[in-house]
């Protein structure tokens, strides 16, 4: 079996009344052989410009065996060499590339991805979804969510404090500060404790994730599990955060980690390290959900899989078959290979745009963040009495 082509699927996937999202983009691409078969893969970490990358990429693997994964990718890893090799461009294209590849493989021996990252120890897998408020935690849970997310540039502690007043201590919370370039470390740090009480199952991206140094002040400091590792490529990305055990929990991004492969082996890092291993999926297609699905079966340190629950309608128009989702858990789909198919179709209907909002004065976001900082902060400082201010 020989590679032939490869060809990318550039979609717009907007979420509703969102500001900070309306770029979105998903990047889907098809492998092909000489065979008939073909697998699927999705890159992201600036999906317009992934999709020359890949591009760039293609004419080093005609006439290659889709089989030598492993030899494949570090072809291409050294041929990226004069571009930067580890950075998230280069990573969503390895990415998009290796997971078609394993796709194929999959089909061609009858099994699922699964069966070849060393067999599932889990037949579904734990999904955690988003609330901003207190209404929207009550529908989701009342859906059998047991694990949400909140956060955000603004008002995380207020948000988290309504969702535990009205969810209780048995649903599991987690906080995304996202690493706002001007949060500094004493604000993460205070904000990190004043969220102590309320339990969370980790909080994450408290400051700049750039700044190794700063969070390893912040997890010394605060509390709580600190989560981080969603806008690095590679092993040596986040390397230096698990072997310093700067974080409980590592979260690569399915999309631009650099691979399935590459996921496997920063959870095994992990793992000797008493990290548990919670991949970010929060902007991502359903092609990149549904390959985590298959990595997190085979973990023994998985944790926890990021899910948007109703956030783009066109969601699962673009792949078949759907996911089965019941009470909070996605099922491992057994099929070969990924078991899933993207709609060209579909995809079509969604002409991508640019890929960047510009955060300008007016953009609400971030005049908002900007505005409320003092105030952001002054929630999160305790009296005496123990109330908040």
């Amino acid at each position: 079996m020989r590679i032939t082509d490869i060809k990318t699927y550039l979609m717009h996937a907007n979420v509703p009344d969102s500001a900070g999202w309306r770029a979105r983009n998903w990047l889907f691409i098809k492998v092909f052989t000489d065979e008939g078969i073909y697998g699927v893969g999705e890159g992201s970490g600036w999906p317009r410009v992934v999709e020359t990358a890949v591009r760039d990429l293609t004419p080093l693997l005609i006439g290659e065996d889709p089989f030598r994964i492993e030899a494949l990718w570090q072809k291409l890893f050294v041929a990226m060499m004069g571009h930067g090799m580890t950075g998230v461009v280069g990573g969503g294209a390895l990415t998009a590339i290796e997971m078609a590849l394993w796709d194929i493989k999959g089909k061609a021996l009858g099994v699922p991805v699964y069966e070849l990252l060393g067999g599932k120890i889990r037949d579904s897998v734990r999904l955690y979804a988003h609330a901003h408020s207190a209404e929207r935690g009550r529908e989701l849970v009342d859906r059998g969510y047991g694990a949400l997310k909140t956060g955000g540039v603004t008002d995380p502690l207020a948000k988290v404090e309504a969702l535990r007043n009205e969810l209780g201590p048995d649903v599991d919370l987690m906080v995304d500060i996202h690493g706002p370039p001007w949060l500094t470390t004493a604000d993460a740090i205070r904000m990190g404790q004043a969220l102590e009480e309320f339990d969370l199952f980790f909080y994450e991206d408290p400051v700049a994730p750039e700044d190794i140094e700063a969070i390893a002040r912040v997890s010394a400091a605060v509390n709580l599990p600190i989560a981080a590792g969603e806008r690095h490529a590679h092993t040596w990305g986040v390397r230096e955060l698990i072997e310093r055990e700067i974080v409980d929990v590592v979260q690569p991004d399915t999309g631009r980690a650099g691979g399935l492969m590459q996921m496997k082996k920063i959870a095994a890092l992990a793992e000797a390290h008493y990290i548990t291993f919670a991949p970010h999926d929060g902007s991502l297609g359903p092609v990149a959900e549904m390959a985590a699905v298959h990595l997190c079966a085979t973990l023994p340190n998985f944790l926890i899989l990021e899910h948007l629950e109703d956030d783009v309608p066109q969601r699962y128009e673009v792949m078949q078959p759907q996911p089965t989702i019941v009470n909070g858990f996605m099922q491992v789909p057994d099929a070969p290979g990924l078991g899933i198919d993207i709609v060209e179709e579909a995809i079509a209907k969604y002409p991508s745009t640019g890929n960047i909002t510009p955060p300008t004065m007016e953009e609400p976001l971030y005049v908002r963040a900007r505005d409320q900082r003092a105030g952001w902060l002054r929630r999160g400082r305790r009296t005496r009495s123990g109330d908040f201010t």
